[in-house]
């Protein structure tokens, strides 16, 4: 280990902290349907607790410690948001145990070795937002340096997080809030009242925000009711599943446009004979990840009911999807990952049909990859504006990811057994719910390829086709916030640096506040509840 950043004393600090995030993440997960994102949770922890220490830790030895607390809590939301969904179906089904172990350890290895080949591109390359990784980066350096900043920031997030509070712990506040109600054509107009969604919306930038909610406003206020009243939808139901369906499909469009590109970028520097440029990632990495992957498709073939040719384009599929979510996650911190676990299990149904331990083991895998390789990326952002050694980094995701993958099975279990099982009241689990719901395919296959094809179209286009569809797939009132923060900035950024500076770390201090504050609840919520 690093001397200086992945230090004993980081580790012993990264792996109490990764019980603690993982055990709170699976509940809540479960429980609420959602995943508070640990990331400004952690590296407030992490700088406290190494603190604490004679020695003074670096701002790195930081960034890696609360990376390891990170990866563990990815990898319970990918199991939360899929896997129950099989008891929900089949209460008596036995899953055995090695193969619920097997599919998380594989779901984990894919979603480091994915990062490893993604990481440079995203980050460095395309030098996307990644706006958790910003905030917590704004969080050390402020933390570090005291000052005015520090009093912006710090000020910011203990308002966020006595909001979060009222809304959360003691329920004085709604979580949404409603402009009007819904009529025989339009839905609810609502928004979310969140401190950090409206700081992912003042960080993302007014162009993405836009989009976002462009998309929102077409599909809701534009399509939905004129396609009703022109009789294309039947009724309102009809028109929902038509919008999910578009959205998704402009998700995956976008990814396919994407590796589009990058193939044709490969192809041209090849025929070009092109030495000059420079690689991304080495030949003996590349070698040392292909045996890897390798390795994980063997595994799946021999522990789980997945055949092996099933494994192996389940892996190629969820080499794509990881990217989108990272993609997805740089440029908006949205990352809808049991939503990929759905097209990765549909795609292998139109060749297979897997059994349905099969089935939920294979959208299992996919959750939990592209949560550990698109939401720690936020953690890797925060690093690369550090100068954290990546080794280092990488080297604490893969310990965090593959002991929270063993963790987050036995805590699954046991919170199965306290509550009775999944889909009732007290674990709801409405993600789980979902993928059980569309075990059978897709409910309108005609709008996901349309918009797979206008995603393609679009993206290479450079329209940023992928918040265009999460505002055509999200709730509306998700899609207001994003959209308020960034008419917020749009007003209020002055055009002095200085200025612009504090808005930032204004939006910072509501993302961290928030996210503390759920994340507390959500320990507090195990011992209470």
């Amino acid at each position: 280990m690093d001397d200086k950043q992945f230090t004993l004393r980081g580790f012993f600090i990264g792996f109490c902290g990764l019980i603690v995030i993982t055990a709170s993440s699976m509940y809540v997960a479960l429980r609420m349907g959602a995943l508070p994102w640990p990331t400004i949770f952690v590296t407030v922890v992490s700088f406290a607790l190494l603190n604490l220490f004679k020695k003074k830790p670096t701002l790195q030895e930081v960034n890696v410690t609360h990376t390891m607390m990170s990866a563990g809590a990815m990898v319970a939301g990918g199991l939360a948001f899929t896997l129950p969904g099989i008891w929900i179906i089949n209460p008596e089904i036995e899953f055995p145990i090695y193969q619920m172990i097997a599919l998380s350890l594989a779901g984990a290895i894919l979603g480091i070795l994915f990062t490893i080949l993604f990481r440079q591109n995203l980050i460095e390359k395309e030098k996307l937002v990644f706006p958790m990784g910003v905030a917590s980066y704004n969080t050390l350096i402020a933390g570090d340096k005291g000052g005015k900043d520090a009093k912006v920031l710090f000020s910011s997030m203990g308002g966020s997080a006595v909001f979060t509070l009222f809304r959360d712990g003691f329920k004085k506040i709604p979580s949404v809030f409603t402009i009007f109600g819904p009529s025989a054509y339009t839905p609810t107009l609502s928004i979310w009242l969140s401190p950090m969604a409206l700081g992912i919306g003042a960080i993302i930038g007014p162009v993405l925000a836009y989009v976002w909610l462009g998309g929102c406003i077409f599909a809701n206020f534009i399509m939905q009711p004129v396609g009703i009243k022109l009789g294309w939808f039947a009724s309102t139901e009809v028109a929902v599943v038509f919008k999910s369906n578009l959205g998704i499909g402009l998700l995956i469009g976008t990814g396919i446009a994407v590796a589009l590109k990058i193939f044709y970028s490969k192809a041209k520097a090849l025929i070009n004979k092109d030495n000059n440029q420079k690689s991304q990632i080495s030949n003996k990495k590349l070698l040392f990840v292909f045996i890897c992957i390798l390795l994980v498709v063997l595994g799946i073939t021999f522990f789980t009911e997945i055949t092996f040719l099933q494994a192996v384009v389940s892996v190629i599929l969820i080499s794509l999807v990881t990217y989108i979510s990272g993609s997805l996650t740089g440029q908006t911190g949205i990352n809808p990952m049991e939503i990929f676990g759905i097209l990765v299990l549909l795609a292998v149904g139109l060749v297979w049909k897997p059994s349905l331990i099969a089935s939920f083991t294979i959208a299992s895998i996919t959750a939990v990859a592209c949560g550990l390789s698109g939401d720690v990326m936020n953690d890797l952002k925060s690093g690369y504006m550090l100068k954290t050694n990546v080794k280092a980094q990488i080297s604490a995701e893969a310990i965090g990811g593959i002991i929270g993958a063993v963790l987050s099975v036995f805590i699954l279990l046991a919170m199965k057994k306290a509550f009775g099982g999944f889909g009732t009241s007290a674990l709801p689990a409405p993600q789980a719910n979902a993928v059980a719901a569309m075990v059978n395919g897709l409910g309108n296959q005609k709008a996901f390829f349309l918009g797979v094809g206008i995603g393609i179209l679009l993206h290479l286009l450079k329209v940023p086709t992928a918040t265009l569809g999460l505002g055509v797939y999200l709730p509306v009132e998700i899609s207001m916030i994003m959209g308020l923060g960034a008419v917020i900035v749009s007003i209020f950024s002055p055009k002095k640096k200085n200025n612009d500076k504090s808005l930032s770390l204004i939006a910072s201090g509501l993302l961290g506040g928030e996210g503390i504050t759920g994340v507390v609840i959500a320990i507090l919520s195990i011992f209470v509840l």
